[in-house]
């Protein structure tokens, strides 16, 4: 895959390659027993491969009295489609224009060859942040350091950080293995230090992934041109921390992300 930094984000980039779809001859019953074991609240139906239609799962509701109907008797003919090739922010535009959750991705023999969920647009505009976040850190430690910084993109072991935040919330550990779960994984910035990585930003996604069983996680690498200890680092070390389980998870209160939300909820 190309540098997504350089070139305008295509829906090839961010579709789903493992389509689950059902032929029109599936029956309601069957429909509903295939979707309750997907992640995804609808399915393309085909016939030989090629796009027909789309099966909802408000449509299977409506017919849950008429288990033996068949699939092509109960949808719309045609459904809404993007092509591998197209904007990205053209294919957002159709998904939120006409509420879809999920679309297909056809090729020009109307071949089903992926789907795009809003949870992938989602996914894309938080990769698109990571970035800005990047150059301000690689500025800053710059200035701060007199020293000149590499950035590069590399998948490291999480065995081989060490952490700058000496406390992470056990709510907002929980939001982060439902998102790693769903694909929102915005990389790590970590600094390149010797034989180890100091963890500048990702505290609460690293935790999290380490308690799926997770050995390594992508990374945006910070590759300083001289050895200099800085300044986030001398702290780390005058707070203890020397590996991932020196941060201590807190039980008893909210991330502030948390406690908004709870909030607006009660009021």
């Amino acid at each position: 895959m190309a540098n997504l930094e350089d070139r305008k984000l295509k829906v090839e980039d961010y579709m789903i390659h493992e389509v689950v779809s059902i032929p029109g001859d599936f029956t309601v019953q069957e429909a509903i027993d295939k979707l309750i074991h997907t992640e995804f609240h609808g399915m393309p139906v085909t016939q030989n491969g090629r796009l027909i239609g789309f099966v909802t799962a408000k449509e299977l509701l409506r017919n849950i009295l008429r288990p033996q109907a068949k699939v092509k008797d109960i949808i719309r003919k045609g459904t809404y489609s993007v092509s591998p090739d197209m904007d990205l922010d053209d294919a957002a535009r159709i998904l939120f224009r006409y509420g879809l959750r999920n679309i297909p991705v056809i090729d020009d023999h109307s071949i089903v060859i992926g789907i795009l969920s809003n949870v992938d647009i989602v996914r894309s505009h938080i990769e698109r942040a990571t970035p800005n976040k990047v150059l301000m850190v690689k500025t800053f430690l710059e200035k701060k350091n007199g020293i000149t910084i590499t950035v590069k993109r590399r998948i490291i072991p999480i065995d081989d950080l060490r952490p700058t935040q000496n406390e992470v919330f056990a709510d907002e550990l929980l939001g982060r293995v439902e998102e790693i779960k769903r694909g929102l994984v915005e990389p790590i910035i970590v600094v390149q230090k010797g034989d180890h990585y100091l963890l500048v930003d990702g505290h609460h996604r690293v935790l999290a992934a380490r308690q799926m069983g997770v050995k390594q996680f992508s990374a945006v690498v910070l590759e300083p041109d001289r050895e200099v200890e800085l300044g986030l680092e001398r702290t780390a070390k005058e707070m203890g921390l020397r590996t991932l389980d020196d941060v201590k998870i807190i039980d008893k209160s909210h991330h502030p992300l948390m406690e908004i939300t709870t909030r607006l909820m009660k009021e």
